[in-house]
């Protein structure tokens, strides 16, 4: 009775999967079997598998575990990739929908907005017998408004310049807001808060990923810098 020689048959599975046997060739350009070619390899192994020395139970159950495996870690990779996917569409929204909003940063330059408005917040860290808002042309100085906000308890205190001339208004001019409070040791300045617009925002590449926004007057800050937004 004739034997399966080995050579020749390891020949035919190559044949099969289109892999050429020679050792004088260079590798192929890819080293990594897929799912097709790994299910190709199974097959043509048992289907040229020396009937009288049949492959293994144990090696079978072996390489179907291993195939399983492959399997289940490219599922995982392609169920990573979408979700890296939807992940960056929700910042490339994000960064859409802040267009025309304000944004609460800290610093103590503001404008009027589109209501013609001025809007800000102090964060006390303890009580205050009295808090008072001085605001005045950022450029020339001059005195615009003071207003008096009483005695505070320790928190955030908003406080709103509504009745703005309209002057102002139009002029878009920079208003510089100065804030003073006293905890009981004498009268003393506290750096504001302040609502700003945000005039254009972008999804960053390279090492910084998150969401930038253009504020006015302050220039490009990551969006983790706001505190609110109006």
């Amino acid at each position: 009775m004739s034997s399966i020689d080995p050579s020749a048959a390891q020949t035919a599975l190559f044949e099969k999967l289109g892999i050429a046997k020679n050792t004088d060739v260079k590798k192929a350009t890819s080293d990594t079997l897929g799912q097709s070619d790994f299910l190709k390899l199974m097959t043509t192994q048992l289907q040229n598998q020396d009937p009288f020395a049949p492959m293994d139970n144990g090696d079978f159950i072996a390489q179907m575990a291993q195939f399983s495996t492959v399997t289940g870690i490219g599922e995982v990779n392609s169920s990573l990739e979408k979700l890296v996917d939807k992940f960056e569409q929700g910042r490339i929204a994000t960064a859409a929908n802040l267009l025309g909003h304000s944004v609460l940063v800290p610093g103590s330059i503001s404008r009027p907005d589109e209501n013609g408005e001025l809007h800000g917040v102090l964060d006390l860290p303890q009580a205050s017998s009295m808090a008072k808002i001085v605001i005045n042309d950022a450029d020339t100085g001059e005195e615009l408004n003071v207003m008096d906000l009483g005695p505070q308890a320790a928190g955030l205190v908003g406080f709103s310049w509504k009745n703005i001339p309209e002057e102002i208004q139009n002029s878009n001019r920079r208003i510089q807001i100065n804030a003073t409070i006293n905890f009981g040791d004498g009268p003393q300045e506290l750096n504001p808060s302040v609502y700003a617009r945000v005039l254009s925002a972008s999804v960053g590449s390279g090492d910084s990923e998150n969401v930038l926004i253009d504020v006015e007057d302050f220039g490009e800050m990551d969006i983790s810098t706001a505190v609110n937004f109006r």
